[in-house]
């Protein structure tokens, strides 16, 4: 690569970089507003609220990569046209197409990052926080105990502590349930602590005492210093995770044996979504087209170039939501998959027929807008 490819390359490095940075701490952030609740409402740890927001972002990276090389491309082409250093790559005897090599290069390189995120890392990235989520949901102390109220963990069974602290231990329990033979217990005690035996849920209490109503209708009053109860029989089963289709790699989507019910009734959905992460990619590539066909595809301003962004924007958003659009109606037409590819087609073909048309009598009129010491010190090199 020369001197100046690779000048031009750093140049829109630098800024795709910066936009990706600044839009994933934007969606950082919106996503941290989003999952907030598992840290307060489910009273879970720091580590599974930054593991949750984390695992979430792979995804989000794949929509921000295009909107970020857009931004950067636009900035920067913009930038080097407004210095005149397109006018001296000109004049230094690059083609139209050698000055937007580099960034169609870096915009290629950009497309193939999103493609191993779409079809491996954001399946991996999921499943994990698809396990991490069930985990929270299933956890024996949010969903037993909810402290300062009466909470209903399993049928006929009605339980209430005062609080717990971060170390997990209760304050003031009280439990009532229903047996099966219809009696009716109580067990209160000043402390408790649930935990794991052998596979089993257990929750110890401390300092309490039970009553029991026989059906003779007697009363039964035992006072304990230490009572074990099996909380196995009583709490549900956790239930098997099932992946969407977000979650699944691309030959699950693909080639899946559909011996479920609920695969055989989701096969076009799969196969739009399959469709879509191949797609997704393409949008890095015909936007950073876009960004340079904006500024290099049409005559020089000197009034700037503020009405041909906000039109580039606006067919960026307009593309998007296009694909976004055809992903929903191929689930149920299949056939249709093809369209998915149609947005960022079109919008890099009609870009690179913008840069390319009447190429050599464009690339004069930039050049001639150099400062003339500045063409000739490229000249000399």
């Amino acid at each position: 690569m020369r001197v100046i490819d690779r000048y031009l390359f750093h140049q829109f490095l630098g800024p795709t970089l910066l936009a990706t940075l600044a839009l994933s701490v934007v969606a950082l952030l919106a996503e941290a507003l989003t999952a907030i609740g598992v840290l307060l409402n489910q009273r879970q740890s720091l580590w599974v609220f930054v593991r949750v927001i984390c695992l979430a972002m792979p995804q989000l990276i794949v929509l921000i990569l295009p909107v970020a090389v857009l931004v950067a491309g636009l900035l920067t082409v913009n930038r080097l046209r407004r210095d005149n250093e397109v006018a001296i790559c000109y004049a230094s005897g690059y083609s139209r197409w050698r000055v937007i090599s580099s960034p169609v290069r870096l915009s290629a390189i950009i497309a193939a990052v999103s493609l191993v995120l779409t079809l491996w890392v954001q399946p991996l990235s999921y499943r994990a926080l698809r396990d991490t989520l069930e985990d929270v949901r299933s956890d024996l102390v949010t969903t037993f105990i909810t402290p300062g109220q009466f909470s209903h963990p399993a049928p006929g069974m009605t339980v209430y502590a005062q609080s717990i602290d971060a170390a997990g231990n209760i304050r003031n329990l009280f439990i009532d349930r229903r047996l099966d033979d219809g009696r009716d217990t109580t067990i209160s005690a000043r402390d408790g602590r649930l935990q794991r035996r052998n596979g089993t849920v257990v929750l110890i209490m401390r300092r309490g005492e039970s009553q029991e109503l026989a059906a003779s209708g007697a009363l039964n009053f035992l006072s304990f210093d230490d009572y074990v109860l099996d909380l196995t029989p009583l709490l549900s089963t956790k239930p098997s995770v099932r992946y969407k289709m977000s979650d699944r790699y691309m030959h699950e989507l693909l080639f899946s044996a559909r011996d479920s019910a609920w695969e055989q009734a989701n096969i076009g959905a799969m196969l739009a979504e399959a469709n879509s992460r191949i797609a997704a990619p393409l949008y890095v590539i015909a936007y950073m087209l876009l960004a340079l066909a904006t500024i290099l595809g049409a005559g020089f301003s000197r009034l700037g170039y503020g009405g041909r962004i906000a039109t580039a924007s606006a067919v960026a958003l307009v593309a998007r939501t296009l694909g976004f659009a055809v992903q929903s109606i191929c689930g149920a037409h299949p056939l249709l998959n093809v369209l998915q590819y149609a947005p960022p087609v079109l919008v890099g073909a009609v870009s690179v027929g913008m840069l390319f048309r009447a190429g050599v009598t464009r690339a004069a009129s930039d050049g001639a807008s150099a400062p003339l010491g500045a063409i000739a010190g490229a000249k000399a090199h």
